[in-house]
């Protein structure tokens, strides 16, 4: 492993302590009972097994949308409407499990194979406004999550609306629900999908020619060019793995054993948790089950800290903003990363001198 290897990953652990004293400082300040708060929030997840199984639970979407924005995001497009891919890819799942009458083990593969293609459409439309018009991907993006939104409750209220059970739809069949893995949890099949998803996707990243390219590109869009890269490919298949791996998670969380009818009416945050998740992986998806695992974890223990003590929400969301400016923040120990590297090279000169 590189010094500049070693060094990322000693600042993300640095950044994640600083971040977490912080928390603690704003609990001491806050609470009237700071240090039960606070083995809440780091001993909780830990205190039962059905507190683990809430961790694995909340992990599995994280990993998805934390996937598909690491392929967009390594081909430098900041594309933000994983979040509505995410959405459109749950409704898609739900409509077709309902419409369609298919076997088990069938169904929800079928639905599955859907959703992922509503999310790779979803996502592709701020692409390509941007290869046609030169509109930027991030505000297009931004915007379009909302269209995702009123489309998906439009067809919520007008196609599979139940009406005894107010604004959620017929119960999801059976046949189209992914299998539970461990009796007693909800921990279900999604897990595995997911945990392939990253390996699939760090493949397509790291060991594929597309891959590569997609990386160049978004390291040095000119060097590209001049190589004979076709950006515009870059850009479209980008866009189109990374929302169809959202809108997968869509499906997958929406026929999981947690949900039994569609009932989403406003956005989730899946895909504003994938930035987190991005950032805390440095747009490797090998590493978002770890990074999915780590916001998993804090926000099942600040759910404990709440339920059980004086302490809101609120503290983890800030312990999330200051690990994502001290991650992304270049000049943040910057002279420490200098030294480092300066020592190995010197390190390294010295040794090929006596060989």
């Amino acid at each position: 492993m590189s010094a500049e290897k070693r060094f990322e990953i000693f600042r993300l652990f640095f950044s994640i302590l600083i971040a977490l004293l912080v928390s603690f400082a704003l609990i001491f300040m806050v609470s009237k009972q700071p240090v039960a708060a606070i083995v809440a929030l780091i001993t909780g997840p830990f205190k039962s097994s059905r507190n683990l199984a809430n961790v694995v639970e909340a992990m599995i979407p994280l990993i998805f949308t934390g996937t598909g924005v690491c392929i967009m995001f390594a081909a430098n497009q900041i594309n933000l409407a994983s979040e509505g891919a995410f959405h459109l890819g749950g409704l898609v799942a739900a409509a077709f499990a309902l419409k369609l009458a298919l076997p088990a083990g069938i169904a929800p593969a079928v639905c599955l194979i859907l959703a992922a293609a509503a999310g790779a459409f979803f996502t592709a439309l701020p692409a390509i406004l941007k290869i046609k018009t030169g509109a930027s991907e991030m505000v297009a993006s931004l915007m379009i999550n909302y269209i995702s939104l009123w489309f998906c409750t439009f067809i919520l209220m007008h196609f599979i609306l139940d009406p005894a059970a107010g604004a959620a739809s017929y119960s999801l069949p059976k046949t189209a629900k992914l299998p539970t893995l461990f009796s007693g949890t909800r921990i279900h099949f999604g897990l595995i999908i997911a945990l392939a998803v990253a390996v699939l996707g760090y493949v397509f990243l790291y060991r594929s020619k597309i891959g590569y390219e997609l990386r160049i590109a978004g390291s040095n869009k000119q060097f590209a060019e001049y190589s004979g890269i076709d950006i515009v490919k870059v850009i479209l298949i980008s866009q189109l793995v990374g929302g169809a791996v959202a809108g997968l998670g869509g499906g997958v969380e929406i026929l999981s054993p947690i949900y039994g009818r569609f009932t989403w009416t406003s956005l989730l945050g899946y895909g504003w948790d994938a930035i987190v998740i991005c950032t805390l992986a440095k747009k490797d998806p090998l590493k978002t089950p770890l990074a999915a695992l780590f916001l998993a974890y804090l926000r099942t223990g600040a759910s404990i800290m709440a339920r059980t003590t004086d302490v809101t929400l609120e503290v983890v969301q800030i312990t999330q903003g200051v690990i994502i400016l001290l991650a992304v923040a270049e000049q943040f120990l910057s002279k420490t990363k200098h030294r480092i590297i300066a020592r190995e090279a010197k390190a390294a000169l010295q040794k090929e001198g006596v060989a």
